[in-house]
């Protein structure tokens, strides 16, 4: 999909938005691709600011801990409208809002001049393609993907740990139920038709599980991709004043993506936690 193109040296220049991210770097079978270095980059400044707020932290906030200890309060007492219980907030807040600002910051960083138009011409089948050396992480499916997965593998985890490996596995596969058939038949015939149905009932948690990650993976991933496509369709065709109103309007679907993926999260592992009696 051809954004635009520039002359150089009477050789066409193409810039191409694409489905993939493009490689950077290798390291023997290992591919550093832009996005990749997005992420590099958002771990680092996320790290590097947690530093610094932490770093002269005192029992009465001042300053900088003030504003941190404000934002940490607010979001706990936003995930106890979810949770129902300040316990599971603070059980559950520490992975949700890492997400959340591991994908603000990508989405962010992705629409900062610089990212997306620095880079270096690659020759591709006799085509000169630029290939910017910074691209939006959560504009690549990979990366969206793996956050999805570690997301639901969590939920799954702290269920276990939570109700028991037996009563989750129930869920999916209501074994329980078939075995309950003998000691409940005298007194209720209709088991052995409707535990069945129960068991395989619970198979349909199992498909639902996979279109959990398929929704947060591609929900996240169609919107920054869709929005860094606009933007740069928006630059092709006036470079000044035109993409400001489409720049603002992507920091504000940025914070809402980030925003709707935590939720989302903290719905799953809130549910995963919840005894199926409950």
């Amino acid at each position: 999909m051809k954004q635009a193109s520039t002359e150089n040296v009477g050789h066409e220049i193409q810039h191409e938005t694409t489905l993939f991210a493009e490689p950077i770097l290798e390291f023997e079978n290992f591919t550093i691709t832009n996005s990749l270095l997005n992420s590099f980059a958002t771990v680092i400044i996320l790290v590097l600011l947690f530093i610094f707020a932490g770093r002269k932290a005192k029992q009465i906030p001042r300053g900088i801990q003030n504003f941190f200890e404000m934002i940490l309060e607010g979001a706990l007492n936003f995930a106890d409208t979810i949770t129902g219980s300040r316990k599971s907030s603070k059980r559950f807040l520490p992975i949700v809002l890492s997400l959340f600002l591991f994908i603000l910051v990508n989405n962010w960083l992705g629409i900062l001049p610089g990212i997306g138009t620095v880079g270096f011409v690659d020759s591709h089948e006799g085509h000169k393609v630029f290939v910017p050396f910074f691209r939006g992480g959560t504009a690549d499916l990979n990366t969206t993907l793996a956050l999805a997965l570690i997301s639901i593998i969590a939920s799954h985890v702290f269920g276990v740990i939570t109700i028991g490996a037996w009563k989750y596995l129930n869920r999916f596969i209501n074994i329980q139920a078939i075995l309950d058939i003998p000691s409940k038949i005298r007194k209720d015939p209709t088991v052995v038709l409707v535990n069945p149905i129960h068991t395989m009932v619970g198979l349909i948690e199992v498909v639902a599980e996979i279109a959990k990650v398929a929704s947060l993976s591609f929900r996240l991933f169609g919107n920054i991709f869709a929005g860094e496509v606009l933007l740069t369709s928006m630059m092709a065709l006036f470079a000044f004043i035109l993409p400001l109103p489409f720049m603002f309007m992507e920091i504000l679907v940025g914070f809402v993506q980030a925003l709707v993926f935590a939720v989302l999260v903290l719905v799953f592992l809130t549910m995963a936690t919840t005894s199926q009696e409950h």
